[in-house]
């Protein structure tokens, strides 16, 4: 049985970096690729950082109840499709979803054992540096961010772990040692270790 991480972040908070460095350096973790009705950035792929898909689309997989969670973020839609969550769980494979709270809240409804991590930077300051140095959006957009980041942050609460983003390689090893830790709880390792667990009691 394999875990489900659900990973949330205001925007400008590291979230998909720290991510990305971490299923790097951990063995059997992936990301489930989300769905969004939102266009491409520079660099980014179809199938590879998001299923890009048009409004209509989205609807009918939505329709269809084809969402573990859904979510309106800036005008656009970001959804995790169920299958793909549990053809991965099922390949014995660790998953992570990037998602907003209210996603995570959803999540929690489906997969009740699922992990979840909310991300902080270490001030609002910080925060606006970071946004403003990404140099993707204009003065009125960030400030926007900056409202819903507020916004978004009241909700820490309801997450399991909470990961601080002062130093990047700090914040890397707390989200590490949240999944070794999984890893190795009771129900994890009896599953594991089955054919050890019966030959040694």
């Amino acid at each position: 049985m394999s875990n489900l991480f659900v990973i949330a972040a205001p925007s400008g908070c590291g979230k998909t970096s720290l991510v990305k460095a971490l299923i790097e350096q951990t063995k059997d973790l992936c990301v489930s690729i989300s769905h969004t009705t939102r266009t491409a950035r520079s660099g980014e792929e179809h199938g590879k950082n998001y299923f890009f898909v048009s409004k209509k689309e989205f609807d009918q997989i939505n329709k269809n109840n084809g969402f573990i969670e859904s979510a309106k973020v800036f005008d656009n839609y970001y959804g995790s499709a169920k299958q793909t969550v549990k053809d991965l769980l099922k390949s014995e494979t660790d998953v992570i979803l990037e998602i907003d709270w209210q996603g995570a809240r959803q999540v929690k409804e489906v997969f009740t054992n699922a992990i979840s991590i909310f991300i902080l930077p270490p001030s609002k300051d910080a925060l606006r540096k970071r946004l403003t140095n990404r140099g993707q959006d204009n003065q009125a957009i960030i400030d926007r961010r900056m409202q819903d980041a507020v916004s978004e942050m009241q909700h820490f609460s309801e997450f399991d772990y909470l990961v601080i983003n002062d130093n990047f390689d700090k914040a890397l090893e707390d989200l590490s040692i949240i999944v070794s830790s999984q890893r190795l709880s009771l129900e994890q390792q009896s599953n594991k270790n089955k054919g050890l667990l019966k030959q040694l009691i």
